[in-house]
């Protein structure tokens, strides 16, 4: 256990040392959601029917989810590049642990995530979201977010050891990750969308992860700004018994992803480099 945990820091820190190499990885880690939560706040925001304020509280959590779930592609885009430059020919020479390569890479990408999630939060402080909860249930929802983005980066490294080359992993991932971000209550009440993507939506963890995000915050009543009035708009966001209990269900889809792609992606690292 002790070679696991140091092998798995030696690769935290490798890739750490690399943002600090190449800090365009960080522009860009810090310019997308700057733009996400001003693009969303104004432009969705004009649209909600003169209650702006109120709609950039009830989006700021969507904006999180949606982000610290495509950060998960930079584990998978990692691994891809890793793998086609032959880095990982070269630590499989070393007496590594065969699953500190991937334990390193998707605990140093949750660095990434709590930048991103950081500057999400001042920008939309500047923009006027507020949080109207203590600090527990907002550390808690921020946990969740982490918890979650950890979990998707387990997918993404199998799907980085999968695929031929980066760029794949980019295209492959947004074919799935973009309808599963759009088809939720991340930027508009669940139940305004049609039949089938209200049930969709209603079940889809990130609406979840969203729903539990923005009730932590205490964000959950910015849906009166849409014509309800705050329990109206909680009854309308809870029709559904994932809903109703967002954490649990949230922390279930994290263990299962969890339960499955850890040794999934191991045994492919595995094989990978026994070709």
């Amino acid at each position: 256990m002790n070679h696991l945990a140091s092998d798995s820091w030696t690769i935290v820190r490798r890739n750490l040392i690399k943002i600090k190499r190449v800090p365009d990885l960080l522009v860009f880690t810090t310019l997308q959601p700057i733009m996400f939560v001003l693009l969303f706040g104004f432009v969705f925001g004009s649209l909600a029917m003169g209650n702006a304020d109120g709609y950039r509280e009830f989006m700021m959590a969507g904006i999180f989810a949606q982000t610290v779930v495509f950060g998960g592609t930079y584990t998978g885009f990692g691994m891809a590049e890793d793998m086609q430059k032959g880095v990982i020919d070269r630590f499989r020479t070393l007496p590594m642990h065969p699953g500190a390569v991937l334990i390193g890479r998707t605990l140093s990408d949750v660095v990434n995530n709590v930048i991103s999630l950081i500057v999400m939060a001042v920008t939309g402080l500047a923009i006027g979201w507020r949080v109207h909860e203590g600090i527990v249930p907002v550390t808690l929802a921020f946990l969740l977010l982490l918890l979650f983005a950890y979990a998707i980066s387990w997918i993404m490294a199998w799907v980085g050891l999968k695929v031929r080359s980066p760029e794949i992993v980019g295209n492959a991932s947004f074919l799935v990750i973009f309808p599963l971000t759009f088809i939720a209550n991340t930027f508009v009440p669940a139940e305004n969308l049609p039949a089938v993507l209200r049930t969709f939506a209603g079940w889809n963890p990130v609406s979840t992860l969203a729903h539990a995000a923005r009730e932590n915050f205490g964000n959950l009543d910015s849906l009166a700004g849409q014509g309800m009035t705050g329990q109206a708009a909680r009854e309308a966001a809870e029709y559904t018994w994932a809903l109703q209990h967002a954490e649990i269900y949230t922390l279930a889809w994290v263990l299962l992803i969890l339960a499955i792609f850890v040794p999934l992606s191991i045994r492919t690292y595995q094989r990978t480099v026994l070709r």
